[in-house]
């Protein structure tokens, strides 16, 4: 059965009315990423999503992924209640990009598919999130093609303050979730400094969220996990044009399970739609990351040729250990360990009639891995078999870009770019399944050239069109050349050293209207797929899977978003979005080639939502309903995910949650809120779990 009939003209109410940018305070925020140079959104000719640390309290996200929910053309997908990753047109893991202040996250050993490190960035560390669908690779590099997501992290705001004075800030925060078995949260941070001179920011985020409850399933046992986050940032005035900026951060989780695999996954069944129950006694994930930067920015005022520049250098440390306990007389163990350097280097230029954005970057990452196997009564053993991916490996990752943003007149921007890439990945040891031993010293290396033209046409002060064409790439990374992973529903996933460079091509067309009271923005894109690199079985019904460039195709969709602020306490907000793809993929290896529908598509989405606020915004409230349709479009992937995907594809849905706010006093703050209120029973598309059922959540943030 799909949508009940009032839900489905819930969908079709959703389609027609003027719909989002989320009810923010902020109708045409600065945006960054898209262009390297600070901009209104309405002047930058991409879809972009800009998400204030405001709107990501005042509707009590709880992690990166879920930030992101409320988004047109994003699909969050959860393989676990810590795990997310967010599809964005399509694409999710390794081919989004994920950054913080403009440091790639992304590491050669993101495996394909759904992944879990989106959620390894604290929202409570964050100032803002920018989202640019469909970039492209030129400014950011490798893996940029359905969504270039680069979260800002929280500073001092020092220069803000009084020149030569000292000041002092604190907040502390604390929410309460009732359903996770009593969830909990809490924030302390604090910032001091002298006005103009410098500012220390520090945060630390405690979270222990308890297992969580559908009204189907029940008490989904083993979903619950502990968290600790730390963010220290110092800025540093050199003079009046230069900024020093030192930054750390850090995040643990423990014991994240994938439920789906495990006996405590009891299976599930909605109106005809039917997920497999867990086999495994256990399956969990220990998870650390950190990073370290230090970077010198100048802006200078005095026309000289170089407008702005910065440069960036990083260091990061990753740890994944995965515990498989598939029955009493079978545990399996897996470590990989990733350390990375990096550089970064840009400068903005006024040229002509318009702007010259240039620079480069480097990666370079050295991973370690592990691999164990306890059989029986048996001691615990060091198993090549079962390394993750290849020991002491390395993979460095080289580029150099430029874009030229070209203004003849007012109402006309061009923007045209390209970046060169050379990728290269050197191989320890890995094991060979078919000679039975190790194999050492491998190495590949790639080089690319991509480019995009894009242009912005103002027809008016509140219209303009926008749209182009981007190319992006993925080079092959170390899981695509030597990874050893169980995937999906206990598929054994293995990579290949044959695989080649993904290329992509994403043509865009979109128009916009901004005012002080509204916003709009309608967006088609069409996204051409070649060689993209997935797991094709070794042989007809095989559940072990080998790394090919195996799939070509395409994705296409629409997205429409807008706000209104019809009175002066009173907003409409909300969104719609739809995508629809085919792919061709070969059945086996050697097999026959497979015309079938894209992998975990956007069904027909949509929200709606009302916010009021007082005369004295000093307190609030907004109402929210959040819609999906059945998606039945599956492919052959999608159809053997059987303990995630639902036989006949999963069910839609229609929620509705309320949330609310009050400044109780200029150091108290309040919020609450209630999702999921008639409990239904749901999940995202692809996700391991169902939605939490009903949920009242309650915050307050002290200030001092």
């Amino acid at each position: 059965m799909g949508v009940q009939p009032a839900r489905m003209r819930t969908l079709c109410f959703l389609s027609l009315v003027p719909l989002a940018l989320h009810g923010q305070d902020m109708l045409d925020p600065l945006v960054t990423t898209a262009s390297r140079m600070e901009a209104p959104e309405s002047d930058t000719p991409y879809t972009v999503e800009w998400l204030s640390s405001e709107y990501i309290r005042d509707n009590t996200r709880r992690t990166l992924p879920e930030v992101l929910q409320f988004t047109p053309g994003v699909l969050v997908q959860k393989t676990a209640n810590g795990h997310g990753s967010p599809f964005v047109r399509g694409f999710t893991g390794r081919q989004n990009l994920l950054m913080v202040d403009g440091i790639r996250i992304n590491n050669s050993t993101w495996r394909s598919g759904p992944v879990q490190y989106w959620n390894t960035v604290d929202p409570f560390s964050i100032d803002r999130l920018e989202l640019v669908k469909s970039q492209g690779s030129v400014l950011y590099g490798s893996d940029s093609i359905g969504g270039t997501v680069n979260a800002y992290t929280r500073s001092s705001g020092f220069r803000d303050e009084a020149d030569g004075q000292f000041f002092s800030h604190g907040s502390a925060y604390y929410e309460y979730r009732s359903n996770g078995d009593d969830s909990h949260i809490g924030r302390i941070e604090s910032s001091f400094g002298v006005g103009g001179k410098y500012g220390v920011m520090f945060g630390l985020t405690g979270k222990d969220y308890g297992d969580i409850r559908d009204s189907a399933v029940g008490l989904m046992r083993g979903t619950g996990y502990p968290e600790q986050d730390l963010d220290l940032r110092f800025d540093l005035a050199l003079n009046g044009q230069t900024t020093l900026t030192l930054l750390h951060q850090q995040v643990n989780q423990d014991s994240i399970s994938r439920w789906h695999r495990t006996v405590f996954s009891p299976g599930w069944q909605h109106g005809g739609h039917v997920i497999a129950p867990g086999t495994w006694l256990a399956n969990t994930y220990d998870q650390e990351r950190s990073l370290t930067y230090a970077r010198v920015e100048q802006v200078n005022d005095d026309g000289s040729f170089i407008k702005r520049w910065n440069a960036t250098v990083s260091y990061q440390t990753g740890r994944d250990s995965e515990s498989q306990y598939r029955s009493a007389t079978d545990r399996r163990y897996q470590i990989a360990e990733v350390d990375t350097a990096g550089f970064d280097l840009s400068f903005e230029s006024p040229l002509g009639d318009g702007d010259l954005v240039y620079g480069l970057d480097y990666y370079q990452d050295t991973v370690e891995s592990e691999g164990y196997r306890k059989r029986g009564a048996a001691p615990l053993l060091y198993d090549p078999t079962f390394r993750p991916l290849a020991d002491d490996s390395t993979y460095d990752l080289f580029g150099a870009f430029a874009q030229y943003i070209w203004r003849p007149a007012d109402r006309f921007e061009l923007m045209a770019g390209a970046r060169y890439t050379y990728a290269e990945a050197e191989l320890g040891r890995y094991y060979d399944a078919t000679a039975r031993t190790d194999i050492y010293g491998s190495e590949r290396d790639w080089d690319n050239v991509v480019g995009s033209l894009r242009a912005l046409y103002r027809i008016n002060p509140c219209w303009s069109l926008y749209g182009g064409a981007s190319q992006a790439f993925r080079a092959p990374n170390l899981d695509d050349l030597s990874g050893n992973l169980t995937s999906r529903s206990g598929v054994a996933a293995t990579g290949s050293s044959d695989v080649d460079p993904e290329e992509f091509i994403t043509y865009e067309i979109g128009t916009r209207h901004t005012t002080d009271d509204t916003s709009l923005n309608f967006a088609f894109f069409y996204t051409d797929i070649h060689d993209q690199i997935v797991g094709v079985p070794v042989t007809a019904g095989s559940t072990t899977t080998v790394a090919t460039n195996g799939r070509d195709g395409y994705v296409y969709g629409v997205e429409l978003e807008g706000a209104w602020r019809f009175h002066p306490q009173w907003t409409l907000s909300g969104f719609a979005a739809w995508q629809d793809g085919r792919t061709e993929t070969a059945a086996f290896v050697g097999g026959p080639v497979v015309d079938e529908p894209g992998s975990r598509l956007l069904p027909l989405t949509g929200s709606l939502a009302l916010r009021w606020t007082s005369p004295s915004e000093k307190f609030w409230v907004e109402g929210r309903m959040l819609a999906a349709a059945e998606e039945d479009r599956l492919s052959a992937s999608d159809r053997a995910d059987v303990q995630r995907i639902p036989t006949l594809g999963t069910p839609g849905y229609l929620v509705y949650m309320l949330h609310g706010g009050w400044q109780a006093t200029d150091h108290l703050e309040l919020n609450a809120g209630l999702e999921n209120i008639a409990d239904d029973d749901y999940r995202n598309h692809g996700s391991g779990q169902n939605e939490p059922g009903f949920n009242a959540i309650v915050g307050a943030k002290l200030f001092w």
